[in-house]
């Protein structure tokens, strides 16, 4: 299943824990997030204007992370769009990964106004990426992955294995895949790897 990053106008303002030295998310921070994304997505297709994430309150909001917004309808899916090396803070980047999911993935018609109680949202906050030197350590079903070689990148979340029932060699061909590279450009020795945890909530719209 394919995963797309989209960028937005500047002007518009979901597990295992991530080894960091950063705190992780408490559940209620992540329950926060996913009741932001499902007003974001109604805002969304209702033409009106984005949540602010600020007045929601709560500190964790403020921190960088990218973020990713996945809809499904009726279990097929909908929209899924994230930020990747924005630097937002986390409110804002789901505010955003949630409206473009409604309205702006280029694979899917914008979701209707009827569709909306028939939507699930999943929320997935990114960890700090780092580099993967062997791709022998990469952990399908932990570990998200980012391609980057010859002027291109891709990104595959972590439940991509899982919902696929992929192994590691899998994930890492399906990647470059959709990077526009060759399936085996993970081999290669100019091809940088980045690996990423995520946490993540999921509700109904």
């Amino acid at each position: 299943m394919s995963r797309r990053v989209v960028p937005r106008r500047p002007s518009a303002p979901a597990v295992q824990p991530i080894p960091s030295a950063e705190p992780a998310l408490a559940p209620d921070a992540l329950e926060a997030l996913l009741r932001l994304a499902r007003e974001a997505v109604a805002a969304a297709v209702a033409g009106g204007a984005d949540p602010d994430p600020v007045a929601v309150g709560a500190p964790e909001f403020l921190g960088p992370a990218d973020a990713f917004v996945t809809l499904r309808h009726r279990g097929r899916l909908r929209g899924c769009i994230g930020t990747l090396g924005a630097g937002w803070p986390v409110g804002r980047a789901v505010v955003h990964a949630a409206g473009l999911a409604a309205t702006g993935d280029p694979r899917f018609e914008p979701v209707r106004p009827g569709e909306l109680a028939g939507l699930d949202l999943e929320v997935s906050v990114l960890g700090p990426p780092r580099p993967l030197a062997d791709p022998a350590d990469f952990v399908a079903g932990r570990d998200g992955i980012v391609v980057e070689a010859r002027g291109r990148r891709a990104l595959l979340l972590p439940q991509v294995a899982t919902e696929m029932g992929w192994g590691a060699t899998e994930m890492l061909d399906a990647v470059c895949e959709k990077a526009g590279l060759s399936s085996d450009a993970w081999r290669e020795r100019g091809t940088r790897l980045l690996v990423f945890e995520v946490e993540r909530a999921a509700g109904p719209a």
